[in-house]
C-alpha cells in the first residue's frame, strides 16, 4: 500500500530500521542542543504519543505514513531518554578528591600516552574508584614515561578543571571531558614514578599493556615515522607520531587513514577471510564436502574482534566492526548484509552506547562516507551491464577505477562535515587519495596484517619491510601534495543551525527520489548560502578580557589588545574566521588605569576601553561605547554607565563573547555559557561574582 501522495516518501526510509535510526539520532541531538535540562516527562509524553499513533495507524486505511511517523517519534523519545540517562549516570557516584591550582600527588594506573599539538607527551592516568562508579581519569603533560601503560603510577602535578570552549561554537573541552571521565588536566612537576599496587581494572590494564608492547615492537622494528605510522594503523597508538606528520597527512587529504575505520577493518577482516577461504579450499578432500566460506567468516570475525580491541575501539572503529560483523554473519547465513539497513542498526548501537557521539566529527564523517558508498553501490548494482570476460588488464582497470570512484564518493560525502568541524579543506585531497590509496590498500595494510600474525613467531620482519616500503611511497605522495600551493585552505566557521540543515539535506538526497531528492539539493544550497553569507562578528572578547577587533577598512585585518594573554582563545577565534596570519597589535591609547582603541572611523567603528581598574569609570563610560574591565564593577555603577560594561564577573560567568555591530551600534552578543546552566557537564565556576544584569537592554549610544 502506498502512503498518501502528500507524505514525504523515501526509497529506503520505508524500512523501519532506517526510520528508527534517524529518529534515535535526532533524539540524541535534540537533548544535547537544548539550552537547559529537559524534564524526563518529555520523553515519556513523546513515547505515549508515538504508541498512540502506532495503534491508530492499524485501524485506518493506508496508515503506512502514520506508522512511519509514529515510529520516528518513538525512536526520538528513545534517543532523548537514553542521552539524558547516560549524561546523569556519568555524574553519579562519589566525587574524586582533587586539589586544583596547587601541587598534588596523583595515583592510579597509566592508561595511555598521547601527544598534544606541540608534540609533548600527555599521560592519561585512570584513578582508583569505588565498585560500580564511573571511571575517572586525569591528563598530565609530562616527560616521556619509563613505565608502560597498565602500570600503577604516581606523579606530582598541578591540575585544573576542564575548561569550557574558548569561543562560542568551538570545541567544548568541558563537554568532551565529562563524557570521557576526565576530571582534571595539567602538567607534572616531577617525573612519573611507580605507584602502589592496584587490584582494579585488570582486563583493561592487560589490554593497555598489550597494545603498548605491540606498538613498541613495531616502532623498534621500523624506526622513524614509518614505525610510528605502523603502530598507529595496527594498534591505534599515535604516541609516536609527531605533529608534522599528522599535519602533512591532513594537508594531503590522507588524514582519514589515521582513524581506524571501515577501510582498515575491511582490509583486515576481509584479508583474513580471503586467506582462510583460499587456504581451506586448497584442502581438496575437505573442500569437496564442506563450504569454506563459513569457517573463513568465523575466523575473520574473531580476527576483527581482536583488531577492534587492539585498536582502542573508537567511534569509527565501532561502526566498522559492526558493519564487518554484519557482513560476515550474512556470509554465514547466505544473505547480503551490506546495506543501509545494516548501517542503520550500527548507528543505533553506537548511539545507544555513547549518545554523545552524535556531536563528534568522527561519527558524522564515518557514517556519511559509508552511507554514500552503500547508496552508490545499490545504484550501480541496479544499472550495471552484464560483466565482460575477465582479463588481467580489464581486472586491473576495474580495481583501480573502483578505488578511484570510492575515494571520490567518500571524499565528496565527508567534505562538508570536515569543513564544518575543522574549518579547512584539503585542496588536493582527491589527487592525494588517487595516488596513495592503491599502495595503502594493496601493500601497506596487507603487509601489516601479515606482520601482526607473524609477531608471536618472530617472523614479522619481511612483512614489515614490505609495509615500510609502501609507507615510503605514501609519505612521498603526501609530502609532494601537502607542499603544493593552496594544499590546505581555511574555511570560515558556520553558524550552529547550518549543520542540522546540512544533515537533513544529506539524508534527503541519499534516501529520496524525484522531487524529494531535488528538495534535498535545495536544502543543501540554503545551508551553504547561510554558511557563506552569515555576518561575521566584529569583536571577540576572551574570558581574560583580551579584545580582538575587525578593521572595517580591510576584510581580513584583525587587531588584538594583547599578544601575550589568552593566545589560545585568540588563535581559535581567528582560525574560525579563516585567518592564519598573526593579528596586528591594536593602536592603543594607554594611561595608568587602562587603554582605549577604536575599530575604525568614528562614524563606522566602535570605541572601546580595556581597563584594569574602575577608578575613572565615569570618564571611560562617557568616551567609549564598550568597556571591558578586568576587575569587578558594582551593579549600581554599571546602571549609571552609558557604555556596555563587560566586567570580570560578567566574563567569568559567560566566558568568551562575540559581538556583532550595525551602523556603529552593538546589535547582538553571543557568549559561550548561559549563567545558571543546569546541564550535567556544566560544573559550577569557583569564586563566581554577581553578573551584569543590564545586558538584555544595554544599547551603546550612536
Amino acid at each position: 500500500m502506498r502512503p498518501p501522495a502528500a507524505a514525504v516518501v523515501f526509497v529506503q526510509a520505508g524500512r523501519p530500521a532506517i526510520i528508527a535510526a534517524l529518529g534515535f539520532t535526532a533524539g540524541c541531538a535534540v537533548y544535547f542542543a537544548l539550552p537547559s535540562e529537559p524534564s524526563a516527562l518529555w520523553a515519556v509524553a513523546l513515547a505515549v504519543l508515538a504508541i498512540t499513533g502506532l495503534l491508530a495507524a492499524r485501524s485506518i486505511t493506508r496508515g503506512a505514513a502514520l506508522s512511519l511517523a509514529a515510529l520516528a517519534l518513538l525512536a526520538l523519545a528513545g534517543g532523548l531518554a537514553r542521552a539524558q540517562q547516560r549524561s546523569h549516570a556519568l555524574g553519579a557516584g562519589s566525587g574524586v578528591a582533587l586539589s586544583f591550582g596547587r601541587p598534588m600527588a596523583v595515583t592510579g594506573w597509566l592508561e595511555a600516552v598521547e601527544r598534544n599539538s606541540r608534540g609533548r607527551a600527555r599521560l592519561s592516568i585512570r584513578l582508583p574508584r569505588e565498585d560500580g562508579a564511573p571511571a575517572r581519569r586525569v591528563r598530565v603533560l609530562a616527560a616521556e614515561p619509563d613505565l608502560p601503560p597498565g602500570a600503577a603510577v604516581s606523579i606530582l602535578a598541578i591540575l585544573e578543571r576542564p575548561r569550557r570552549a574558548p569561543v562560542p561554537g568551538s570545541y567544548d573541552f568541558r563537554f568532551n571531558a565529562y563524557f570521557a571521565g576526565i576530571v582534571g588536566s595539567g602538567f607534572a612537576i616531577a617525573p612519573l614514578e611507580a605507584g602502589p599496587e592496584l587490584d582494579q581494572d585488570a582486563p583493561a590494564r592487560a589490554i593497555a599493556r598489550w597494545r603498548w608492547q605491540i606498538a613498541g615492537h613495531l616502532r623498534a622494528r621500523l624506526p622513524g615515522r614509518n614505525g610510528a605510522m605502523a603502530a598507529a594503523l595496527l594498534t591505534g597508538d599515535r604516541s609516536g607520531l609527531t605533529p608534522d606528520v599528522s599535519d602533512t597527512l591532513r594537508a594531503a587529504g590522507l588524514g582519514h587513514v589515521l582513524a581506524i575505520s571501515g577501510m582498515h577493518m575491511a582490509l583486515f577482516a576481509g584479508g583474513i577471510f580471503l586467506i582462510l577461504r583460499f587456504g581451506l579450499a586448497a584442502i581438496t578432500p575437505w573442500a569437496r564436502r564442506f563450504d569454506a566460506a563459513g569457517p573463513a567468516a568465523i575466523g575473520a570475525l574473531l580476527a576483527g574482534a581482536g583488531y577492534f580491541i587492539l585498536s582502542g575501539g573508537a567511534i569509527p572503529t565501532q561502526r566498522a566492526f559492526l558493519m564487518a560483523a554484519a557482513v560476515l554473519t550474512g556470509v554465514l547465513v547466505g544473505r547480503r548484509a551490506l546495506s543501509l539497513h545494516t548501517l542503520a542498526l550500527a548507528m543505533i548501537f553506537v548511539l545507544a552506547l555513547q549518545p554523545e557521539a552524535v556531536r563528534a566529527a568522527g561519527f558524522h564523517m564515518s557514517f556519511a562516507a559509508v552511507a554514500a558508498l552503500i547508496a552508490c553501490a545499490d545504484i550501480w548494482r541496479q544499472k550495471r551491464r552484464p560483466p565482460a570476460p575477465f582479463g588481467l588488464g580489464r581486472g586491473t582497470l576495474s580495481v583501480l577505477g573502483g578505488l578511484s570512484l570510492t575515494s571520490v564518493i567518500a571524499g565528496f560525502a565527508t567534505s562538508g562535515f570536515a569543513a564544518f568541524h575543522f574549518h579547512r579543506i584539503a585542496g588536493y585531497g582527491l589527487i592525494g587519495n588517487l595516488l596513495a590509496m592503491p599502495v595503502f590498500t594493496f601493500m601497506v595494510m596487507p603487509a601489516g596484517v601479515a606482520a601482526l600474525f607473524l609477531v608471536p613467531f618472530g617472523l614479522d620482519q619481511p612483512a614489515l619491510h614490505v609495509m615500510s616500503f609502501g609507507l615510503d611511497i605514501m609519505f612521498a605522495v603526501a609530502d609532494r601534495v601537502a607542499a603544493a600551493p593552496g594544499a590546505l585552505r581555511p574555511v570560515i566557521a558556520a553558524p550552529g543551525w547550518v549543520l542540522p540543515l546540512y544533515v537533513a539535506a544529506f539524508v534527503t538526497i541519499l534516501l529520496g527520489r524525484g522531487l524529494v531528492r531535488m528538495g534535498g539539493v535545495a536544502l543543501a544550497l540554503i545551508a551553504l548560502a547561510g554558511w557563506s553569507l552569515a555576518p561575521a562578528p566584529d569583536l571577540f572578547i576572551s574570558e581574560g578580557g583580551v579584545v580582538v577587533a575587525h578593521l572595517p577598512e580591510t576584510a581580513s585585518a584583525w587587531t588584538v589588545t594583547s599578544r601575550r594573554r589568552n593566545r589560545f582563545a585568540v588563535t581559535v577565534f581567528l582560525e574560525r574566521r579563516g585567518v592564519r596570519a598573526r593579528p596586528e597589535l591594536a593602536q592603543l591609547h594607554c594611561d595608568d588605569l587602562g587603554c582605549s582603541a577604536s575599530t575604525g572611523a568614528h562614524e563606522r567603528g566602535l570605541r572601546y576601553a580595556v581597563l584594569a581598574s574602575p577608578e575613572d569609570w565615569r570618564e571611560d563610560c562617557r568616551r567609549n561605547q564598550l568597556v571591558v574591565l578586568t576587575a569587578s564593577l558594582p551593579a549600581w555603577l554599571q546602571r549609571e554607565c552609558e557604555a556596555l560594561v563587560l566586567d570580570e564577573a560578567w566574563l567569568e560567568a559567560r566566558g568568551g563573547t562575540l559581538i556583532w555591530m550595525r551602523g556603529g551600534v552593538i546589535e547582538r552578543l553571543q557568549s559561550v555559557s548561559v549563567p545558571g546552566g543546569d546541564r550535567p557537564w556544566q560544573t559550577p565556576l569557583t569564586n563566581t561574582r554577581p553578573t551584569n544584569t543590564r545586558l538584555a537592554d544595554a544599547r551603546p549610544p550612536n
